[in-house]
């Protein structure tokens, strides 16, 4: 089959102005131009945008996914299993706001008024829950049921200060991670070091004992479990397998 722009435009819901665009930057090719200049797209390239919008839904950068769906190792089976990963774990977060505003909706009608203490406990249960519902086999298979009962208790137990600092230590990593791989630095750098250090202070900020082989395994769980992996390459590709190799690097 095969589609004019236009024609392709209204399947997709993409505009020609931007197919023109991702033609100009190498993003997406036509399969042929007519000697009139219009561009012509085939199966191949139908799939391409397929992938182009996945990756844009999950707010990954231009420029990204053409390095990404440019490498000659791109297994477009594993990426759509990733991107339903995070579309599902990003279902999950939407599911769980939707809950909590309508619960805080329901206080409002009756006159009641929730207390701090009782919003934050809801945002505690609510990352417990979809800890559990995401990553909770796998890490359970792993570590045992009594380990991963400790963690969630720990987590339930955090003052709101540990859990806004265990929150904010996380997006911390993440940033970090994302701007060494764009970066292109090596894991064993100095930043790789110190991303190391952040995570090992996530790690323990619940109060559980520091253990360095738990933490490389935890560490080759993002980049064994492609679930892991979706969370954090969502916006970045790279990151997991960096975070992977910056702990087995630096922590012996």
């Amino acid at each position: 089959m095969e589609y004019s722009i236009q024609e392709l435009s209204r399947l997709s819901g993409v505009t020609t102005r931007t197919l023109r665009w991702y033609d100009q930057i190498g993003l997406l090719k036509p399969s042929r131009v007519a000697e009139s200049g219009y561009r012509y797209y085939g199966g191949a390239e139908v799939d391409r945008l397929q992938d182009i919008l996945y990756y844009r839904a999950l707010g990954v950068e231009l420029a990204q996914i053409k390095e990404c769906l440019d490498d000659p190792s791109f297994d477009r089976l594993a990426a759509l299993r990733n991107h339903l990963t995070a579309l599902e774990a990003e279902r999950e977060r939407l599911e769980q706001l939707i809950r909590s505003v309508k619960d805080t909706i329901g206080a409002e009608e009756r006159n009641e008024t929730m207390s701090d203490e009782q919003k934050f406990e809801a945002f505690k249960r609510r990352t417990v829950a979809h800890n559990e519902e995401v990553y909770g086999a796998e890490i359970r298979a792993k570590y045992g049921d009594q380990e991963v009962d400790e963690a969630n208790a720990a987590v339930m137990g955090l003052t709101q200060a540990q859990y806004q600092e265990w929150t904010d230590l996380g997006r911390e990593i993440q940033e970090r991670l994302e701007a060494a791989v764009q970066a292109g630095l090596s894991p064993e750098a100095q930043e790789g070091k110190e991303i190391t250090a952040l995570h090992r202070r996530w790690l323990t900020i619940t109060g559980n004992r520091y253990d360095p082989a738990r933490h490389r395994g935890i560490a080759e769980l993002y980049v064994m479990d492609e679930r892991f992996t979706a969370y954090y390459d969502k916006q970045v590709p790279g990151c997991a397998r960096f975070l992977r190799d910056a702990v087995a690097h630096w922590v012996k």
